[in-house]
């Protein structure tokens, strides 16, 4: 069963229609003791639809341990999006990306990709410009 409606999947294909570059998903995953790598799975599955540009790349966290670890990946489900030619811009997302993530990712591809649009002020974008050292940022998301 597909957790995109139809007409959702029409409106993310038209705002998805922004993408300049082609963003790549790398999804870890692992067959045991992984609760919600299957519906992580899907999810990831369904976004790809949305846009020829970005495509999916399953690893198996247990036998790609080096590439999990070259990603800064230590658990499952994993995913880290990246650019173009696979740029890292260090996004990760850890558990499975739906709910309050889901948005989240989705922005994190239309930003990955080279949409135009932003979201940022002039303010924002100019403080952001000002940073002389590459600053770690994390954010934790709860359903509650």
């Amino acid at each position: 069963m597909a957790l995109l409606a139809d007409a959702d999947l029409k409106q993310l294909q038209e705002t998805f229609a922004e993408l300049k570059n082609p963003v790549k998903i790398v999804f870890f995953t692992q067959t045991l003791n992984c609760e919600t790598c299957d519906i992580a799975k899907q999810v990831l599955s369904e976004v790809v639809r949305i846009n020829d540009k970005i495509t999916l790349e399953e690893r198996n966290f247990l036998l790609e341990k080096d590439e999990a670890a070259r990603l800064g990946i230590d658990r499952v489900p994993a995913v880290a999006v990246l650019g173009d030619n696979g740029t890292d811009h260090g996004i990760r997302f850890f558990g499975a990306p739906h709910g309050y993530e889901f948005s989240s990712l989705l922005e994190s591809i239309l930003l990955t990709g080279g949409a135009d649009e932003v979201g940022l002020s002039e303010d924002s974008m100019a403080l952001l410009a000002s940073l002389k050292e590459p600053v770690h940022i994390q954010v934790f998301v709860t359903p509650t």
